[in-house]
Order: structure tokens, then sequence, then C-alpha cells
């Protein structure tokens, strides 16, 4: 998936919880993804966490 399809799956997803669940599932949902978007760029070799952890 594209950058931009990415982007609007995560925007559908946060506009549905925002909608049906209220603001904390906004947030809640907000938070989950950005922690699976860390997790992701991490096992994808896209983000080093042992550099940041060094210092």
């Amino acid at each position: 998936m594209n950058p931009a399809t990415t982007g609007l799956v995560a925007g559908m997803a946060l506009g549905f919880a925002g909608y049906f669940g209220g603001f904390w599932a906004f947030l809640l949902v907000l938070v989950l993804g950005a922690v699976g978007l860390v997790v992701g760029l991490a096992v994808q070799g896209d983000l080093d966490l042992r550099s940041r952890r060094q210092r």
C-alpha cells in the first residue's frame, strides 16, 4: 500500500471511531495506531530503536 492509501484507511478508522465511539474511542484508536506505526517501522527496519536508547 502506498502512503496515500494508508493515510486514507487510518483517517477512515479514526473517523468511524470518533463518530460511533466518541472522543475517547477516537483518542484510543489514535494512540494505538501510533504504537502500531512505531512497531511496524521497527520491524520493517526503517526505525532503529537501539541508537535512540544508547543516548
